[in-house]
C-alpha cells in the first residue's frame, strides 16, 4: 500500500472514531498532496509524498518556535498534538553518524576537497538519502566534513 493510500484509510478512519486532530492533520495533509500532485502534473510517488509531509512538519515546527515561550499554551499543545500525528507517516530518520559514513562516501566519489565544493556534494547526499534526513541536519554534516578536509 502505497503512503497516499494510507494517509487516505486512516482519513476514513479517523473519521469513524472521530479523532478531531487526527481528521484534520490527515485532511490538510491530503490537501497539500493534492496540490502537489496538480502542481505535479502526475500522481506523486512515496518519495514525494514524504516531502510533502516533512514540509508539513517544518511549517508546525517553525511555529512552534515562534510561539515557544509565550502563553499560548492551549496553541503549543494543539501543534505537538499535529507533530505526533505527522511524525507516524515520516520513515525512520537516518542517525548522525549514518549520515556522516554517506557523506564520506559521496565526498569520495565527487573528488571534494574544500567547502568550495559543496554545490557538487549536497546534492549527491540529498538523492542517496532521500526523505530519511532533515536538509538542515546534512547540509550541517556536509559543512563540517568539508571543513575538516
Amino acid at each position: 500500500m502505497s503512503l497516499a493510500d494510507r494517509l487516505s484509510e486512516d482519513l476514513k478512519q479517523a473519521m469513524r472514531d472521530r479523532d478531531k486532530t487526527r481528521l484534520s492533520v490527515l485532511r490538510m495533509v491530503k490537501s497539500a498532496v493534492k496540490y502537489r500532485e496538480i502542481e505535479a502534473l502526475h500522481p506523486l510517488s512515496d518519495d514525494e509524498v514524504t516531502a510533502v509531509l516533512r514540509k508539513e512538519v517544518k511549517q508546525r515546527q517553525d511555529a512552534l518556535e515562534t510561539v515557544q515561550g509565550t502563553d499560548r499554551a492551549d496553541f503549543i499543545a494543539a501543534l505537538r498534538a499535529e507533530l505526533a500525528v505527522l511524525y507516524t507517516y515520516l520513515p525512520a530518520s537516518l542517525s548522525e553518524e549514518e549520515i556522516r559514513v554517506i557523506v564520506g562516501e559521496i565526498v569520495a566519489e565527487v573528488g571534494a576537497s574544500s567547502r568550495a565544493d559543496m554545490g557538487r556534494v549536497m546534492p549527491a547526499v540529498m538523492t542517496r538519502v532521500g526523505a530519511r534526513a532533515e536538509g538542515k541536519t546534512v547540509n550541517r554534516v556536509v559543512q563540517e566534513f568539508l571543513s575538516g578536509l
